[in-house]
């Protein structure tokens, strides 16, 4: 039975990637520091669920801590890595820059130098569509992404051009997989999806940078989570955008939650946010071809989903900061 070890397990990618290897029949190792960037009752929620199998070892911990990284190496025989963990959001990224660097750069240096030494072969590491802001639309794996408007998207392409330099130096097969605006149940509360449907739900007025007309390729949880499992085959080193390939606008994800939940936006516009992107394409060529994989959730029955669950969940989802 093949080990992988799922940085972020916790998180919202990583849990359910976590989830899907499980049910795929792989023993899972996550590690996870459960920073409080946002509510920690999420991260608990989603880690409930993978404690259910004895195929799931879970370790509180950080990949800033090159140490612990060296006992969990020595202490299991990994046939993957899948770095998942990361800061994620552009804006907080602007008010705390170093721990973007420290996570999702060093974070990632650690790990492939625990890789190297325990002769482990085979990484997915997690990126972002937000490397390709001023590029021409769709956004394809070969632009030159070397203008990031933000922290984050810095720290990413960091991390990507390090994996390079193990993969030309050590032989490590690194899969890049460039993630565009995931959203699904148990999503991060920080992001549009969460807020709008709490918001619009409780009543209360929804916070919209811009007008509206900003796009996004949102793309479901499960293909995100699919997608980064099929990464895990022998590649060398690939970058490979996963998106849903059907932009829409933010206004046109307003119109879809007011639906389903039968209620009306109270709309607070301010003003676009400089380090936001105003429109993401993917194209997901390059992922069909090389992993045959393609988006199967389409955007309407995914924010059905998202709405479904938290209004299972709406007792203590609702109380979640945002």
């Amino acid at each position: 039975m093949k080990t992988v070890l799922v940085t972020g397990a916790a998180g919202f990618i990583g849990a359910r990637t976590a989830e899907l290897l499980l049910e795929q029949g792989f023993q899972v190792v996550g590690i996870d520091n459960l920073n409080d960037y946002y509510d920690v009752r999420l991260k608990e929620h989603r880690l409930e669920l993978l404690k259910r199998s004895k195929a799931f070892t879970f370790v509180h911990g950080d990949i800033e801590e090159a140490g612990l990284l060296e006992r969990i190496f020595g202490g299991h025989r990994f046939d993957a890595v899948l770095n998942l963990a990361a800061r994620a959001g552009v804006r907080y990224s602007m008010e705390n820059p170093h721990v973007y660097m420290t996570t999702n750069a060093l974070g990632t240096l650690n790990l492939l130098e625990a890789m190297r030494r325990r002769e482990v072969k085979k990484m997915v590491l997690a990126s972002t569509s937000s490397l390709y802001a001023g590029q021409k639309m769709p956004f394809r794996e070969d632009l030159p992404v070397n203008t990031p408007i933000s922290p984050y998207a810095a720290s990413k392409k960091a991390a990507e051009v390090m994996a390079y330099t193990y993969h030309y130096l050590y032989g490590l097969d690194i899969s890049v997989v460039r993630y565009f605006t995931v959203y699904g149940p148990a999503g991060r509360p920080d992001m549009s999806v969460f807020r709008f449907i709490k918001w619009i739900e409780q009543g209360k007025p929804l916070e919209l940078f811009g007008d509206g007309s900003q796009s996004r390729d949102f793309t479901y949880i499960d293909d995100i989570a699919s997608g980064t499992v099929l990464a895990m085959k022998e590649l060398g080193y690939e970058i490979i955008n996963l998106g849903g390939n059907s932009p829409k606008t933010v206004s046109q994800m307003i119109g879809v939650i007011e639906t389903l939940l039968g209620k009306k936006a109270l709309i607070k516009q301010a003003a676009f946010h400089k380090a936001d992107m105003k429109e993401t394409w993917a194209d997901i060529g390059k992922a069909g071809k090389l992993l045959g994989w393609s988006p199967g959730v389409g955007f309407e029955e995914g924010l059905k989903r998202t709405v479904d669950w938290y209004r299972q969940n709406r007792d203590w989802a609702g109380q979640i900061k945002d």
